[in-house]
């Protein structure tokens, strides 16, 4: 079971990462992405919420909606209960943290449409996932979506004191540099495959 969870923790991390292989929470990836301070915080945060909205809709799904054959409203409670969580991510933020909160700006509400921390609540489901596994592969989906969002505001910030031309500055070299931090991940695959394979 062990090897099991390691399996899909590092699967959910580096080949099925949802920013770079699923292309899910691109906006987020882009838009503050561009200061590793704020990229770090919202990665934690949506770490927080995919953890959290795992935990409260898997057994909203498995007892309440499968139970009485409501499956139909997967999403409508999934979305919901994410809206709830980052309204209290927000709240905390805007309390404790009050400079994280105005750096992340618009993007913090934006959570509840991130399409990554939705994906990740659907795909728990869709693959079959029992709670351990669901946990597990939240996390690593968090996880992945920050390692993703550093390296990401790593190149970002490097590129400030590039000599970029004209015609690549701003959202061409920004689109450029994602797909090949993108490209980066698949060497992945084959490792991974070979350890737990």
């Amino acid at each position: 079971m062990t090897k099991l969870l390691l399996s899909v923790l590092m699967t959910a991390i580096l080949t099925n990462n949802f920013v770079l292989a699923k292309f899910l929470g691109i906006c987020p990836f882009l838009g503050v992405s561009k200061k590793l301070k704020t990229a770090a915080g919202m990665s934690l945060a949506v770490i927080f919420v995919m953890v959290l909205a795992t935990a409260v809709t898997y057994p909203i799904n498995k007892y309440l909606l499968v139970n009485n054959g409501l499956e139909y409203l997967q999403t409508i409670v999934f979305i919901l209960v994410i809206a709830a969580l980052v309204q209290l991510v927000e709240i905390v933020l805007k309390k404790y943290m009050k400079p994280l909160y105005n750096a992340l700006g618009i993007y913090l509400p934006l959570i509840t449409t991130n399409c990554a921390v939705l994906g990740v609540v659907l795909l728990n489901v869709d693959n079959g996932y029992n709670f351990a596994m669901s946990m597990v592969n939240s996390l690593g989906g968090g996880l992945g979506f920050m390692l993703a969002m550093i390296m990401f505001a790593g190149v970002r910030e490097r590129m400030e004191s590039c000599d970029i031309p004209k015609a690549l500055q701003g959202l061409p070299i920004t689109l450029i540099a994602a797909s090949l931090t993108s490209v980066s991940f698949l060497g992945f695959t084959g490792v991974v495959e070979s350890i737990f394979g």
